[in-house]
């Protein structure tokens, strides 16, 4: 686990159930790692290649 990563028991809060799919969006993973949700949109954005092909949509 990175050493950044928020707890676990912390993340399953925020996870959702859409259309028969466990999710948790972009805001509130933003709210976990502590920075404004365009910053973590821009970091997903230059990192897509190390992210599984199934993770976003």
């Amino acid at each position: 686990m990175p050493p950044n990563a928020p707890p676990i028991d912390e993340v399953q809060l925020f996870i959702r159930k859409l259309r028969g799919q466990r999710v948790i969006l972009d805001t509130d993973l933003a709210s976990l790692y502590g920075v404004p949700t365009f910053r973590f949109n821009e970091a997903f954005k230059r990192n897509r290649d190390r992210v599984p092909p199934d993770f976003a949509s």
